[in-house]
């Protein structure tokens, strides 16, 4: 028996001596947590009930130069309830009227928000959505409604503000306009203006504290946030909505005459280098445009015949040839180690001098005229035209800017074709605006200015930053060279035999040069082969105010693809519309102008404007911005309703204008 209780003893005190380990492994346990892990849990516990959130506060506003919008941030805000906190004295004593006041503000009837509310009681929901996506004034509107105007906590109003970036334009100028988008891992995507501008546009972040409730989700701790984020700056660029919707519907309209797969406008302000509009298009596989990428920036491709302008001009410097030289085109083709040079006119243009070979855009002349003068000292050649600065890119804001191709003799690529190729654009690459930076220098005497987007940066009506004209190259050229080639430039278009005298209008002055280049043109089967027609000028031809370049790939070859042809109109679409609807001389009779200098699809309209102006002319169809322009160049007061082209004017035509003060047009 004393056996038994000795056995029994033992195992009590082996049992009492292993309760008081564990009493004391979890007295030190308890004791590390509060004393030597306790901040570290406290933080944990805190992660895991409350939580800083990064507050987004408002992009600014991106302008045109003119003060209309191209990208806004219209803030939106969802109301929730938190039925928890919410007395329930003050709970009976407001459902009704806050139900009614919800009713009246956005439709539904007071039961359904009285249900809403109930619901949201009887389940201590600490979250119930009451409405989203408001605008400011619904919002504030809500703020003042029974109950809710108590706040947070004794009213249980939850406010949560979402911001979202509108383009009052639409689908026009998408690309340019572009965006900024940040990605979870802080990434930014920058594109276009918004990217290229975001330093100023994006403000600074704010910071408020949220609790973890029921369901995972995240509710605001109070009403007020412990930061306060700062709205981003305005910024004014350089677009001009007129010129860039003008832009964009020419190069709309020829890209679907001749199934093109793509194509760009830019248009330039001679002096100041200031980008007026810019335009890209692209197709969908359902052969849709839509402004798919930034062509006229990213997009270097062989210039073809536009790039015999630069080589004139660095001919002309170096006295290689003067304009009067005379060259033999022999019978349109010429032999150059294996390979042939051909132009476009069969049987070839004879004995003809650099300025005609210039007009009626020779190849055989001009690759003579570089081969030739170039062969024994091609270093020569290339220096000078990386001395005008064609080489180099232009340093644009916007990300993404395709780089020029320029080769050195010795370098990868360069052969004894070499200089006759790059006579006539070939085995060079530059992007549409880089080439219209070149022609715009030619139309400013001489001076290469760069590309501008951006005017000035403002919060309110401060002015932050100003951004003024820079200048690239102050002479590329001696101003002996600068008046022959403008010369010569004008009479491409005013020429009979000038590549560009399909675009001649006795009533606007224009300048420029055509250029058609083969693609593809590797491969042995010429069905394969593809083309890039393009017009690259100014206009007015003397003093000009604009430079512009149209650019378009891959035009159905079965309906054309000469440059002449499928640029060509875009660019004077876009002179003479640009003329109509703001003069730039005075000696310049719009009207006079409107009329004789009318597209083919306004033939009918035209005809009856001839008849002094007597009736109101028929606008549908029109797109609405020649319909504007025609209508008010008459003395008619506009209201357009819309956007796109005219579906119903509010006066029919043929009603005697003497008789109208007012047109309403509706665009769809």
């Amino acid at each position: 028996m004393a056996a038994t209780d000795k056995s029994i003893l033992k195992r009590l005190y082996i049992v009492t001596a292993l309760l008081v380990l564990f009493a004391g492994a979890v007295l030190f346990k308890l004791v590390s947590i509060q004393i030597i892990d306790g901040e570290k849990y406290k933080a944990l516990a805190e992660t895991r009930t409350s939580h800083i959130f990064t507050i987004e506060p408002n992009r600014g506003n991106l302008y045109s130069d003119d003060g209309s919008l191209l990208a806004t941030s219209v803030s939106k805000y969802t109301i929730r309830f938190d039925a928890v906190t919410v007395s329930d004295i003050d709970f009976k004593q407001n459902i009704k009227p806050l139900s009614d006041a919800l009713a009246k503000q956005f439709g539904n009837t007071s039961s359904h928000y009285q249900q809403i509310l109930r619901k949201a009681k009887e389940n201590k929901n600490r979250y119930a959505l009451i409405v989203r996506n408001l605008d400011y004034s619904e919002y504030m509107a809500v703020k003042s409604f029974p109950l809710f105007n108590k706040g947070a906590y004794k009213g249980g109003l939850i406010i949560e503000q979402k911001t979202k970036r509108e383009h009052p334009l639409g689908k026009i100028a998408e690309r340019s306009v572009g965006y900024e988008r940040v990605d979870e891992n802080g990434y930014r995507t920058r594109v276009g203006m918004e990217g290229a501008f975001g330093e100023y546009l994006r403000g600074v972040e704010g910071k408020r504290a949220k609790q973890k409730i029921a369901k995972g989700l995240w509710k605001p701790i109070g009403s007020d946030n412990m930061i306060e984020p700062k709205d981003g700056y305005d910024v004014y660029s350089t677009i001009d909505i007129n010129i860039q919707d003008i832009a964009h519907h020419a190069l709309l309209k020829q890209l679907e005459l001749y199934k093109a797969d793509h194509g760009t406008v830019i248009v330039m302000e001679v002096k100041t280098g200031e980008v007026k509009a810019i335009a890209n298009l692209g197709q969908t596989p359902e052969g849709k445009y839509y402004e798919r990428l930034n062509y006229a920036i990213g997009e270097s491709h062989e210039p073809g015949s536009t790039f015999k302008l630069m080589n004139l001009v660095a001919a002309l410097e170096d006295k290689v040839v003067d304009t009067s030289t005379v060259i033999d085109t022999e019978k349109g083709s010429w032999k150059i180690y294996r390979h042939w040079v051909k132009d476009t006119k069969r049987g070839g243009h004879g004995k003809i001098s650099v300025a005609k070979a210039f007009e009626v855009s020779s190849n055989v002349a001009f690759a003579k005229m570089i081969h030739n003068g170039y062969k024994n000292d091609p270093e020569k050649y290339v220096n000078r035209l990386m001395g005008m600065g064609i080489h180099k890119e232009l340093g644009l804001p916007v990300r993404g800017e395709g780089k020029p191709v320029l080769r050195y003799p010795g370098d990868k690529g360069w052969s004894g074709l070499s200089l006759a190729q790059m006579a006539y654009g070939y085995e060079v690459s530059m992007t549409p605006l880089q080439t219209l930076s070149f022609y715009n220098a030619i139309a400013n005497n001489g001076e290469m200015v760069k590309p501008r987007l951006l005017k000035e940066v403002k919060e309110w009506d401060k002015t932050i930053k100003k951004f003024d004209k820079k200048v690239l190259n102050a002479a590329i050229c001696s101003q002996e060279t600068v008046k022959k080639v403008q010369k010569i430039l004008k009479d491409v278009v005013e020429s009979e035999h000038g590549t560009g005298h399909g675009m001649y209008s006795k009533n606007f002055s224009m300048a420029g040069k055509t250029g058609t280049t083969q693609t593809n043109y590797i491969s042995k089967d010429k069905n394969k082969y593809e083309y890039i027609s393009s017009f690259a000028g100014y206009f007015p031809a003397d003093n000009p105010k604009y430079s512009c370049i149209v650019v378009i790939h891959k035009p159905d070859k079965s309906v054309g693809y000469y440059g002449a042809d499928v640029s060509g109109p875009v660019f004077k679409s876009v002179a003479q519309k640009v003329y109509a609807t703001s003069p730039l001389t005075s000696e310049v009779d719009v009207k006079h102008m409107l009329i004789a200098s009318a597209d083919n699809s306004y033939q009918n309209y035209y005809k009856n404007a001839q008849q002094v102006y007597s009736q109101v002319p028929n606008v549908k169809g029109m797109s609405g911005m020649d319909a504007v322009a025609i209508l008010e160049n008459l003395g008619i007061e506009v209201e357009v309703k819309g956007n796109g082209t005219v579906k119903h004017q509010s006066i029919s035509k043929g009603t005697d204008i003497k008789t109208v003060k007012k047109i309403v047009l509706e665009l769809i």
